[in-house]
């Protein structure tokens, strides 16, 4: 895929059907509670209705996406492990061991563990999409060409029509990459023109020469690598990884197929903004989850006018977050789908009285 190709393809994305989300803020009304007792679960399913265009939203079949790449910025001391980790993290995925496929399995979602570009062979059990074997160290040169960065967002599309085809209702997002915490906030301290140290943290839990060490190695390559925020693509390739990328494209994949994608923490929260400059239409299928402990995980929720169904200090990764938040979706239909109703009770309906 080109860009102008990916660019094309993105001018096909549609507004939400607002006929089915008052659809479906109707049919709440209706139900034999108070209005808006739910609150943002409420929301949820009425964005869910107008993204799907079935004011009867079904997310009974899911799987959470686990995308793992390899950050040449590693270089840089910007992580207390080395880039070995994500193999051996992406290997136990594909085993079903780590800590997102425990959760995946209490709340019925299937695991899809994807090789986006890690050194070394590919780990059997993982879809291959690798672009390369990681990353380049962004503080001596763009992490990625712009063609590597379409190609992986040609990718995270592929993935979510993948998925629709083999019946899946609704995709979380998750990641696997030592060193993607630096990458999303160079990203997104440009994107949003933020301080860097205000869009830095611990990661996985540096000390403060390591945080010392991040900050430097982000300022030093966006100085590098002369990124413009009017330049989403420029800025992802520039600064980004592939499995930020690859997760771009699975938001546009959603808005394109009209598929749920539930954003997990400050990651996939990066490659959602990502997704969102790109094409400002694909918000539709953006769900949040809940807000990391990442220092910036609130400036990037705002940014993309989203709110969190849960505040947890929740800062592992893999899409633990997205895949807390499922049994939120599971009992806001449930009560959407089979609680009475005022007229059924024999109950006078509330009405709004401000």
């Amino acid at each position: 895929m080109t860009e102008n190709e990916l660019k094309n393809l993105l001018a096909a994305v549609t507004p939400p059907d607002e006929a089915a989300r008052a659809a479906a803020h109707a049919h709440w009304a209706a139900l034999a509670k108070p209005l808006g007792g739910l609150g943002r679960l409420e929301a949820m399913v009425e964005d869910a209705a107008a993204l799907t265009g079935d004011p009867v939203p079904d997310v009974s079949r899911r799987a959470v996406l686990v995308l793992c790449a390899d950050n040449g910025v590693v270089a840089q001391g910007v992580s207390q492990t080395d880039a070995s980790v994500t193999r051996a993290v992406l290997e136990n995925l594909t085993a079903r061991r780590t800590s997102v496929c425990r959760m995946a399995t209490a709340a019925h979602c299937d695991v899809v563990p994807v090789d986006m570009g890690i050194a070394g062979a590919p780990v059997p059990g993982a879809v291959d999409c690798r672009i390369a074997a990681g990353t380049a160290d962004f503080t001596t040169g763009p992490a990625m060409t712009r063609a590597q960065a379409v190609q992986a967002i040609a990718a995270g599309i592929a993935l979510v029509r993948a998925q629709k085809q083999s019946g899946a209702q609704l995709l979380a997002t998750g990641e696997m990459g030592i060193g993607n915490t630096t990458t999303s906030s160079a990203v997104a301290s440009v994107l949003l023109g933020r301080p860097v140290a205000e869009m830095t943290g611990r990661g996985a839990g540096l000390s403060d020469a390591g945080l010392h060490r991040k900050i430097d190695a982000i300022e030093r390559g966006i100085a590098r690598n002369h990124s413009d925020a009017a330049d989403p693509l420029g800025v992802l390739a520039a600064l980004g990884g592939f499995d930020i990328a690859g997760l771009c494209g699975v938001f546009l994949g959603g808005a394109l197929e009209r598929l749920p994608i539930v954003m997990d923490g400050f990651i996939s929260g990066v490659a959602a903004l990502c997704a969102v400059r790109l094409c400002p239409a694909a918000e539709k299928a953006v769900f949040a989850s809940h807000v990391s402990s990442e220092p910036a995980a609130h400036i990037v929720l705002d940014a993309l006018c989203k709110k969190p169904l849960i505040t947890a200090e929740l800062h592992l990764g893999e899409g633990t977050g997205a895949v807390a938040s499922l049994p939120l979706w599971d009992m806001a239909l449930a009560v959407y789908n089979g609680c009475y109703s005022f007229a059924e009770g024999g109950i006078t309906p509330y009405t709004p009285q401000c």
